[in-house]
Protein backbone atom coordinates (compact mmCIF):
# COMPACT_ATOMS: atom_id res chain seq x y z
CA UNK A 1 0.00 0.00 0.00
CA UNK A 2 2.78 2.51 1.05
CA UNK A 3 4.93 1.51 -2.00
CA UNK A 4 1.69 2.67 -4.44
CA UNK A 5 1.55 5.87 -2.63
CA UNK A 6 5.36 6.51 -2.83
CA UNK A 7 5.98 5.38 -6.55
CA UNK A 8 3.95 8.61 -8.66
CA UNK A 9 6.44 10.94 -6.11
CA UNK A 10 9.41 9.25 -7.28
CA UNK A 11 7.98 8.79 -10.53
CA UNK A 12 7.89 12.74 -11.10
CA UNK A 13 11.33 13.12 -8.99
CA UNK A 14 13.39 13.13 -12.53
CA UNK A 15 11.42 16.08 -13.79
CA UNK A 16 10.70 18.43 -10.89
CA UNK A 17 14.35 18.24 -10.17
CA UNK A 18 15.12 19.23 -13.88
CA UNK A 19 12.47 22.08 -13.75
CA UNK A 20 13.62 23.57 -10.77
CA UNK A 21 17.52 23.38 -11.86
CA UNK A 22 16.33 24.91 -15.35
CA UNK A 23 13.54 27.43 -14.59
CA UNK A 24 12.96 28.29 -10.97
CA UNK A 25 16.44 28.20 -10.37
CA UNK A 26 17.26 30.86 -12.55
CA UNK A 27 14.11 32.69 -12.34
CA UNK A 28 14.81 32.88 -8.47
CA UNK A 29 18.46 34.35 -9.05
CA UNK A 30 17.41 36.62 -11.39
CA UNK A 31 15.08 38.09 -8.82
CA UNK A 32 18.16 38.29 -7.00
CA UNK A 33 19.77 40.20 -9.44
CA UNK A 34 17.28 42.70 -9.84
CA UNK A 35 18.21 43.79 -6.15
CA UNK A 36 21.53 44.82 -7.16
CA UNK A 37 23.32 47.18 -9.83
CA UNK A 38 24.65 44.20 -12.49
CA UNK A 39 25.59 46.05 -15.93
CA UNK A 40 28.14 45.03 -18.81
CA UNK A 41 29.82 48.26 -17.48
CA UNK A 42 31.29 47.21 -14.26
CA UNK A 43 32.82 44.04 -12.68
CA UNK A 44 32.10 45.05 -9.16
CA UNK A 45 27.98 43.94 -8.39
CA UNK A 46 26.33 46.28 -4.93
CA UNK A 47 23.43 45.68 -3.63
CA UNK A 48 20.81 48.97 -4.28
CA UNK A 49 17.93 47.50 -2.87
CA UNK A 50 14.40 48.39 -4.51
CA UNK A 51 16.33 51.09 -6.63
CA UNK A 52 15.76 49.50 -10.29
CA UNK A 53 12.31 48.85 -8.94
CA UNK A 54 11.86 52.57 -8.44
CA UNK A 55 13.57 53.35 -12.08
CA UNK A 56 10.67 50.74 -13.38
CA UNK A 57 7.68 52.30 -11.39
CA UNK A 58 9.12 56.11 -12.16
CA UNK A 59 7.30 58.69 -13.98
CA UNK A 60 10.64 59.75 -15.83
CA UNK A 61 11.06 56.97 -17.82
CA UNK A 62 9.15 54.77 -20.50
CA UNK A 63 8.54 51.89 -18.07
CA UNK A 64 5.03 52.69 -17.15
CA UNK A 65 4.14 53.27 -20.65
CA UNK A 66 5.70 49.94 -21.44
CA UNK A 67 3.97 48.30 -18.87
CA UNK A 68 0.16 49.82 -19.67
CA UNK A 69 1.01 48.95 -23.43
CA UNK A 70 1.45 45.47 -22.15
CA UNK A 71 -1.67 45.00 -20.37
CA UNK A 72 -3.39 46.85 -23.15
CA UNK A 73 -2.27 44.36 -25.49
CA UNK A 74 -2.69 41.35 -23.39
CA UNK A 75 -6.44 42.68 -22.38
CA UNK A 76 -7.88 43.61 -26.33
CA UNK A 77 -6.19 40.52 -27.77
CA UNK A 78 -7.39 37.83 -25.63
CA UNK A 79 -10.55 39.16 -25.67
CA UNK A 80 -11.15 39.68 -29.45
CA UNK A 81 -9.31 36.03 -30.14
CA UNK A 82 -12.45 34.11 -27.49
CA UNK A 83 -14.94 36.50 -29.35
CA UNK A 84 -14.04 35.55 -32.61
CA UNK A 85 -12.69 32.02 -31.58
CA UNK A 86 -16.23 31.25 -30.07
CA UNK A 87 -18.00 32.67 -33.28
CA UNK A 88 -16.01 30.90 -35.55
CA UNK A 89 -16.20 27.42 -33.62
CA UNK A 90 -19.69 27.26 -33.28
CA UNK A 91 -20.07 28.10 -36.79
CA UNK A 92 -17.64 25.30 -37.55
CA UNK A 93 -19.42 22.99 -35.46
CA UNK A 94 -22.40 22.87 -37.80
CA UNK A 95 -22.93 20.99 -41.09
CA UNK A 96 -21.88 23.03 -44.13
CA UNK A 97 -20.17 22.02 -46.78
CA UNK A 98 -15.99 21.63 -46.79
CA UNK A 99 -15.86 21.87 -42.74
CA UNK A 100 -12.24 20.18 -42.59
CA UNK A 101 -11.22 22.61 -45.47
CA UNK A 102 -12.66 25.59 -43.72
CA UNK A 103 -11.00 24.77 -40.50
CA UNK A 104 -8.00 24.23 -42.04
CA UNK A 105 -7.52 27.26 -43.79
CA UNK A 106 -8.69 29.54 -40.28
CA UNK A 107 -6.39 27.47 -38.44
CA UNK A 108 -3.04 27.90 -40.82
CA UNK A 109 -1.94 31.54 -39.66
CA UNK A 110 -1.36 30.09 -36.07
CA UNK A 111 1.14 27.20 -37.20
CA UNK A 112 3.21 29.87 -39.26
CA UNK A 113 6.40 31.44 -37.86
CA UNK A 114 5.63 34.74 -36.41
CA UNK A 115 9.13 36.50 -37.33
CA UNK A 116 7.63 35.55 -41.38
CA UNK A 117 4.72 36.98 -40.85
CA UNK A 118 5.86 39.63 -39.03
CA UNK A 119 8.10 40.26 -42.32
CA UNK A 120 4.87 39.50 -44.18
CA UNK A 121 2.93 42.60 -42.58
CA UNK A 122 5.77 44.67 -42.64
CA UNK A 123 5.20 44.80 -46.77
CA UNK A 124 1.75 44.39 -46.91
CA UNK A 125 1.31 47.50 -44.33
CA UNK A 126 3.89 49.68 -45.53
CA UNK A 127 2.40 53.23 -46.01
CA UNK A 128 3.92 54.00 -49.96
CA UNK A 129 4.18 50.57 -51.36
CA UNK A 130 2.28 48.04 -49.08
CA UNK A 131 -0.10 45.85 -50.93
CA UNK A 132 -3.40 47.16 -48.22
CA UNK A 133 -2.81 50.66 -49.12
CA UNK A 134 -2.85 49.94 -52.82
CA UNK A 135 -5.24 48.10 -53.19
CA UNK A 136 -7.36 51.12 -51.45
CA UNK A 137 -5.86 53.41 -54.01
CA UNK A 138 -6.83 51.45 -56.66
CA UNK A 139 -10.32 51.41 -55.40
CA UNK A 140 -10.87 55.20 -55.18
CA UNK A 141 -10.67 54.37 -51.16
CA UNK A 142 -7.11 56.53 -50.70
CA UNK A 143 -8.87 58.28 -47.88
CA UNK A 144 -8.44 54.69 -46.09
CA UNK A 145 -4.81 54.64 -46.91
CA UNK A 146 -2.93 55.23 -43.41
CA UNK A 147 0.27 54.89 -42.59
CA UNK A 148 0.12 51.58 -40.71
CA UNK A 149 2.82 50.82 -38.80
CA UNK A 150 4.69 54.38 -39.08
CA UNK A 151 1.86 56.17 -37.42
CA UNK A 152 1.73 56.21 -33.33
CA UNK A 153 -1.89 56.75 -33.86
CA UNK A 154 -2.07 53.22 -36.14
CA UNK A 155 0.87 51.54 -35.02
CA UNK A 156 -0.14 49.69 -31.72
CA UNK A 157 -3.63 48.46 -33.21
CA UNK A 158 -2.27 47.40 -36.39
CA UNK A 159 0.59 45.13 -34.21
CA UNK A 160 -2.77 43.95 -32.28
CA UNK A 161 -4.85 43.74 -35.53
CA UNK A 162 -2.31 40.91 -36.93
CA UNK A 163 -1.89 39.26 -33.87
CA UNK A 164 -5.59 38.75 -33.43
CA UNK A 165 -5.89 37.40 -37.12
CA UNK A 166 -2.78 34.85 -36.40
CA UNK A 167 -4.29 33.29 -33.22
CA UNK A 168 -7.73 33.23 -33.81
CA UNK A 169 -7.73 30.05 -35.60
CA UNK A 170 -5.57 28.28 -32.32
CA UNK A 171 -8.42 29.58 -29.83
CA UNK A 172 -11.00 28.18 -32.55
CA UNK A 173 -9.62 25.00 -32.51
CA UNK A 174 -9.40 24.35 -28.99
CA UNK A 175 -13.07 25.65 -28.36
CA UNK A 176 -14.29 23.11 -31.24
CA UNK A 177 -12.86 20.37 -29.31
CA UNK A 178 -14.60 21.86 -26.08
CA UNK A 179 -18.00 21.95 -28.17
CA UNK A 180 -17.70 18.36 -29.60
CA UNK A 181 -17.19 17.11 -26.13
CA UNK A 182 -20.66 18.36 -25.12
CA UNK A 183 -23.37 15.78 -24.93
CA UNK A 184 -25.90 15.82 -27.84
CA UNK A 185 -28.61 14.77 -25.28
CA UNK A 186 -28.70 18.46 -24.01
CA UNK A 187 -29.26 19.80 -27.64
CA UNK A 188 -32.07 16.70 -28.54
CA UNK A 189 -33.63 17.72 -25.48
CA UNK A 190 -33.95 21.42 -25.91
CA UNK A 191 -34.83 20.63 -29.93
CA UNK A 192 -38.18 18.68 -27.94
CA UNK A 193 -39.19 21.77 -25.90
CA UNK A 194 -38.67 23.71 -29.15
CA UNK A 195 -35.80 25.93 -28.04
CA UNK A 196 -33.99 28.37 -30.44
CA UNK A 197 -30.76 28.40 -32.15
CA UNK A 198 -30.04 31.07 -29.25
CA UNK A 199 -31.41 29.41 -26.47
CA UNK A 200 -28.91 26.23 -27.18
CA UNK A 201 -26.20 28.40 -27.17
CA UNK A 202 -27.03 30.74 -24.20
CA UNK A 203 -27.92 27.47 -21.40
CA UNK A 204 -26.09 24.59 -22.94
CA UNK A 205 -23.05 25.51 -24.75
CA UNK A 206 -21.49 28.49 -23.24
CA UNK A 207 -22.00 27.06 -19.77
CA UNK A 208 -20.87 23.69 -20.65
CA UNK A 209 -18.02 25.26 -22.46
CA UNK A 210 -16.86 27.67 -19.76
CA UNK A 211 -14.11 25.14 -18.57
CA UNK A 212 -12.33 25.30 -22.37
CA UNK A 213 -12.76 29.27 -21.94
CA UNK A 214 -11.05 29.63 -18.98
CA UNK A 215 -8.06 27.47 -20.89
CA UNK A 216 -8.02 29.92 -23.91
CA UNK A 217 -8.45 32.77 -21.38
CA UNK A 218 -5.47 32.25 -19.40
CA UNK A 219 -3.08 30.79 -22.35
CA UNK A 220 -4.00 34.38 -24.67
CA UNK A 221 -3.07 36.25 -21.26
CA UNK A 222 0.40 34.21 -20.80
CA UNK A 223 0.97 34.63 -24.48
CA UNK A 224 0.31 38.60 -24.40
CA UNK A 225 2.18 39.14 -21.32
CA UNK A 226 5.09 37.42 -22.86
CA UNK A 227 4.70 38.68 -26.12
CA UNK A 228 8.09 39.50 -28.18
CA UNK A 229 8.69 38.19 -31.44
CA UNK A 230 5.24 39.67 -33.53
CA UNK A 231 5.91 43.30 -32.08
CA UNK A 232 9.77 43.09 -32.38
CA UNK A 233 9.50 41.89 -36.41
CA UNK A 234 6.48 44.27 -37.41
CA UNK A 235 7.82 47.71 -35.21
CA UNK A 236 10.95 47.04 -32.82
CA UNK A 237 8.91 49.16 -30.27
CA UNK A 238 8.55 51.98 -32.69
CA UNK A 239 8.08 54.51 -33.84
CA UNK A 240 8.61 57.37 -31.64
CA UNK A 241 9.35 56.68 -28.09
CA UNK A 242 8.01 53.38 -26.74
CA UNK A 243 4.82 53.09 -28.76
CA UNK A 244 4.24 49.60 -29.02
CA UNK A 245 6.92 48.65 -26.83
CA UNK A 246 6.07 45.82 -24.29
CA UNK A 247 7.64 44.03 -20.95
CA UNK A 248 10.01 41.68 -23.40
CA UNK A 249 11.00 43.87 -25.86
CA UNK A 250 12.20 46.12 -23.29
CA UNK A 251 14.10 43.51 -21.22
CA UNK A 252 15.41 42.47 -24.70
CA UNK A 253 16.85 46.12 -25.05
CA UNK A 254 18.20 46.48 -21.86
CA UNK A 255 19.94 42.71 -22.33
CA UNK A 256 21.34 44.44 -25.15
CA UNK A 257 22.94 47.26 -23.67
CA UNK A 258 24.43 45.90 -20.89
CA UNK A 259 21.77 47.07 -18.05
CA UNK A 260 21.47 43.97 -16.85
CA UNK A 261 19.79 45.36 -13.73
CA UNK A 262 17.06 47.32 -14.89
CA UNK A 263 16.52 43.77 -17.31
CA UNK A 264 15.80 41.90 -14.46
CA UNK A 265 13.73 43.81 -12.46
CA UNK A 266 11.24 44.30 -15.73
CA UNK A 267 11.25 40.31 -16.10
CA UNK A 268 10.78 40.16 -12.33
CA UNK A 269 7.64 42.61 -12.62
CA UNK A 270 6.38 40.22 -15.69
CA UNK A 271 6.70 37.45 -13.78
CA UNK A 272 4.43 39.21 -10.62
CA UNK A 273 1.67 40.21 -13.15
CA UNK A 274 1.60 36.80 -14.93
CA UNK A 275 1.52 34.92 -11.45
CA UNK A 276 -1.03 37.36 -10.17
CA UNK A 277 -3.60 38.10 -13.38
CA UNK A 278 -3.09 34.00 -14.43
CA UNK A 279 -4.40 32.81 -10.83
CA UNK A 280 -7.23 35.38 -10.45
CA UNK A 281 -8.40 34.60 -13.97
CA UNK A 282 -8.43 31.16 -13.26
CA UNK A 283 -10.49 31.52 -9.98
CA UNK A 284 -12.78 33.85 -12.10
CA UNK A 285 -13.21 31.45 -14.91
CA UNK A 286 -13.93 28.29 -13.29
CA UNK A 287 -15.90 29.14 -9.90
CA UNK A 288 -19.06 28.79 -11.54
CA UNK A 289 -18.28 25.84 -13.74
CA UNK A 290 -20.88 23.85 -14.86
CA UNK A 291 -20.57 19.82 -13.80
CA UNK A 292 -22.40 17.05 -15.76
Amino acid sequence: MNRKKIYPTWFAAGALLLYSVLFVLPGVIGIGYSFTDWSSYSDQLKFVGLENFKTVFSADGNYLKIMKNTLVFTLGTTVIKNILGLALAVLLTKSIRFLNFHRGVMFMPSVLSTLILGMIFTSILNPSTGLLNTFFKGMGLGVLAKPWLTSPAYAFKSVMAVDIWRGTGYIMTILIAGILSISSDYYEACSIDGASGWQKFRFITLPLLLPTLATTTVLNVIYGLKVFDMIYALTNGGPGKATTEVLYTAVFKKFGTGQYAIGTALSSVMFLFMVFIGFFMIRLMTKDEVQE
